[in-house]
């Protein structure tokens, strides 16, 4: 009776969701654990919702995310975070996979920056290596980036220039929280030029990151642009990485080049730093580099030290 209870709530859940359970982000959770509150329903009730959710979804990635893989490639990460799980509701999933290198990054916005000289259609390829570098270099969720206006770039605000996100991801349904984020590693550079030479482009209308009408880009639909660009690129599924992943990726590297844990807090918009610190996933050598780097830092100030006092 038990398991026939669970199969009736997770196909309820899945209903809700409206797609399969590997295609399923934290705003699909957020949005239907909100509609379960706004009719009424006890905390106990969403959080059983979320729980046989994050159950059925550890049994994919336990027994068939090799499968799920190779038919969508689709690399299984529990949508569940700690904004739209209820309290209580153990994170009980696999570890995520790291997030991809600097290196990997890199040679993915090459591939992209290639693709604008030899596409069929210059300002949709144009756009996408914009797009696609900024939740990388700035933090931004995806349907953060696909809610920028033009208005939202400052280009004189800070030394970098300033993103105003208007539609942050608010904590314990407090609603949408606004934050600035600086335009760091030369994405002012790629805004300037996306704007004075590929936005115009495109049909007339208030959106950043326009679609070939004007119009916002569906997170769903960035989600699955950024799977068929890594597909052209021809890439090992192993290499292959979320959209998701390019944010964590930002909190990372950050954190590996020395970024204090409180200001990659700011700049991803979390509410806690814990949340900053389960995006961090430093590379397998991060204390030996770090060991390196402080030794160097020694070894410089102590001859420093002897020349001068020769």
């Amino acid at each position: 009776m038990t398991v026939e209870n669970d199969i009736g709530l997770l196909e309820r859940t899945l209903t809700a969701l409206g797609r399969p359970a590997w295609d399923v982000t934290p705003e699909d959770i957020d949005r239907v654990v909100g509609d379960l509150a706004l009719a009424g329903r006890a905390a106990s009730t969403r959080r059983e919702y979320v729980q046989i959710f994050k159950g059925f979804h550890r049994f994919l990635q336990v027994r068939k995310a090799v499968e799920i893989e190779a038919g969508f490639g689709v690399r299984l990460v529990c949508p569940v975070d700690e904004f739209n799980a209820s309290r209580h509701v153990g994170d009980d999933s696999p570890a995520q996979l790291p997030p991809p290198t600097p290196e990997r990054v890199a040679e993915f916005f090459d591939f992209l920056k290639a693709r604008v000289a030899t596409a069929r259609k210059y300002a949709p390829a144009a756009r996408d290596y914009a797009m696609f570098r900024t939740p990388y270099h700035a933090g931004l969720r995806f349907e953060e980036v696909s809610l920028l206006d033009r208005p939202d770039l400052h280009f004189t605000r800070g030394p970098f220039g300033k993103l105003h996100v208007r539609f942050g991801k608010g904590a314990r349904t407090s609603g949408p929280r606004s934050r600035w984020v600086p335009m760091l590693d030369g994405l002012d550079l790629v805004l300037h030029w996306f704007l004075g030479d590929v936005r115009g482009k495109f049909p007339d209308s208030p959106v950043l990151f326009a679609d070939e009408c004007g119009g916002s880009l569906h997170r769903g639909t960035i989600r699955n642009h950024l799977r068929y660009l890594m597909e052209l690129e021809g890439r090992p599924g192993t290499d292959r990485f979320s959209p998701h992943a390019l944010r964590r990726a930002c909190a990372t590297h950050n954190y590996e080049r020395g970024v204090d844990l409180s200001a990659i807090q700011q700049l991803l918009g979390h509410w806690t730093v814990s949340s900053t610190m389960r995006y961090v996933r430093p590379s397998a050598t991060f204390i030996e580099d770090a060991y390196r780097r402080a030794v160097a830092t020694t070894l410089g100030e102590l001859t420093a030290e002897g020349d001068s006092s020769a």
